[in-house]
């Protein structure tokens, strides 16, 4: 006897697609979408990159079969303005879907009716909040910069519970465990750059690449060294050329060269 499968477990699994699109999609959001047709799923789709299709559009055009009257689920609201693609609340009503099931709400400050009016002015049925914390999430890095032109910042820091970030002998190379390394690298494959100060590269070298993963993708290397101070050998200067890289600086040159005393200040940084 066929087991009948929940919302949650739908939802889940466009949280799992829309992850695929996680740092790829710049400014839009990252989402994920599926179609459902009597307990199956029958297509699903994600946003990949900025300019491409939506989530939705990618899930409609990937069914094998008609979606009418079917259930689409879908991590964000779905969008009802035209950008550099089409509304896709209206491609979601013209492909005849009975119902879409959200996650997150548009926060956006699009003009115009949200996606989630404009269905059920069309006569689909409509429910949302489901897992929303988790939809929510996904796409905070989309609404920080919806809300405030700003980016979303994340601080990775390596810490021991006593607040120290090294040995007192400067000699300590990692104060983290594999998982953890793993999951910062995890972060870096999911964000659009990654950022460190010049004494970092000058005293851990790091390459800060994306090492881990099946679907791997490095982000902007952005060095903030306002005296231009970090050597042509390190790793980031000598990886320039294949992997994007920007170094931050100031018009004021500092006297004090490279080398001085060991200060490691990344807590091992990789």
């Amino acid at each position: 006897m066929p087991v009948e499968l929940s919302d949650e477990t739908f939802m889940r699994r466009a949280l799992e697609l829309a992850r695929r699109g996680k740092g790829r999609t710049a400014p839009n959001p990252a989402v994920g979408a599926l179609i459902v047709k009597n307990g199956r799923i029958v297509a699903e789709g994600w946003h990949r990159k900025a300019g491409k299709p939506h989530a939705e559009i990618e899930a409609l055009r990937a069914a094998r079969e008609s979606v009418s009257e079917a259930t689409m689920y879908v991590t964000l609201e779905p969008c009802n303005h035209q950008g550099r693609t089409g509304p896709c609340a209206q491609a979601v009503i013209a492909a005849g879907i009975g119902a879409v099931v959200i996650g997150a709400r548009d926060r956006s400050t699009k003009p115009g009716p949200k996606g989630a009016a404009a269905l059920r002015r069309a006569g689909v049925a409509v429910r949302g909040g489901i897992m929303r914390a988790e939809c929510e999430r996904m796409v905070e890095d989309f609404h920080k910069h919806a809300a405030t032109g700003l980016p979303l910042v994340t601080l990775k820091a390596a810490v021991t519970l006593d607040g120290k970030i090294a040995s007192r002998s400067w000699d300590s190379k990692w104060i983290t465990t594999p998982a953890s390394r793993a999951l910062v690298h995890q972060m870096r494959n999911e964000s659009g750059a990654v950022m460190v100060g010049a004494d970092t590269v000058i005293y851990d070298d790091p390459r800060l690449t994306v090492r881990v993963g099946a679907r791997r993708r490095d982000p902007l290397r952005v060095i903030v060294d306002g005296g231009l101070r970090i050597p042509l050998a390190a790793q980031v200067v000598k990886t320039a050329r294949e992997t994007p890289t920007l170094i931050v600086t100031t018009r004021r040159r500092r006297d004090e060269p490279a080398g001085g005393k060991r200060r490691r200040v990344g807590g091992g940084a990789a």
